[in-house]
């Protein structure tokens, strides 16, 4: 008997202790993925939540969201719940996505085009590209830290990219697996080093603009996480002069 052919699209959540916004982002999900004519599944990664966040995901489990609830007891950080997530989906194309739902869904349309070309791995949703629509902005303290932090990702990792920092990111189920494996960071520095295990294997990432609508209940603190950040940018570094991203 065949296998079922996988779905076209994962969405992968990472959610710690967020029960007061998931449900609405779930609700906005179904509404999206009913209009939809391709097959979706959702994973919800529960990284250790002490609320109710894994309950709130499970009453979102019917069709079309196809809905599976991932957790694995302790608080792991973002970076680890987004590779759980990625390396049990089953997705054609990948898909991370912040539980608040700072990007609108319907987003992901405008990635369709560069993977139908073939060469593109990795399509990065873009804050800071022409396009871009910044329906609520961050407040200044963040768009500064925001800024400095992509000077410091340009100069230690990798260039070329306008904003690395965007919950929304997707990835060819190919690519899933040569990067994701190789991955070693479980905070908020995990999206640079993504992009620099992509760019050491010779994959084609693009910055895609999106629509974004900041989130005014963010938990990132410009100062704790900015310097959190650059250590881990450092680490990249020095992970990579040990080898850490070669071919096992």
């Amino acid at each position: 008997m065949d296998a079922p052919a996988p779905p076209r699209l994962s969405v992968i959540i990472p959610a710690y202790n967020e029960e007061t916004r998931l449900g609405a982002t779930l609700d906005k999900l179904a509404a999206y993925f009913a209009r939809v004519d391709y097959a979706v599944e959702v994973l919800v990664i529960d990284d250790g939540s002490v609320d109710s966040t894994a309950q709130v995901a499970r009453e979102h489990a019917a069709a079309p969201l196809n809905l599976q609830v991932l957790s694995y007891g302790a608080n792991r950080g973002k970076g680890f719940a987004v590779r759980h997530g990625m390396l049990h989906a089953a997705g054609q194309i990948r898909l991370f996505y912040d539980a608040d739902g700072s990007t609108p869904i319907d987003q992901v349309e405008k990635f369709w085009p560069h993977f139908a070309k073939g060469l593109v791995a990795i399509c990065l949703g873009s804050r800071a590209v022409p396009g871009a629509d910044i329906v609520q902005r961050q407040p200044w303290h963040r768009r500064l830290m925001g800024r400095v932090f992509n000077g410091l990702v340009r100069l230690l990792t990798v260039s070329g990219f306008h904003d690395t920092q965007c919950g929304f990111k997707a990835f060819r189920a190919g690519a899933v697996d040569l990067i994701f494996r190789r991955q070693q960071l479980t905070g908020f520095g995990f999206d640079v080093e993504l992009l620099y295990i992509a760019q050491l294997y010779g994959l084609l990432a693009v910055e895609v603009p999106v629509q974004w609508i900041d989130s005014p209940s963010s938990r990132v603190s410009a100062l704790r996480d900015s310097t959190r950040m650059f250590l881990e940018v450092l680490k990249i570094r020095w992970l990579s002069l040990k080898g850490a991203y070669k071919p096992s």
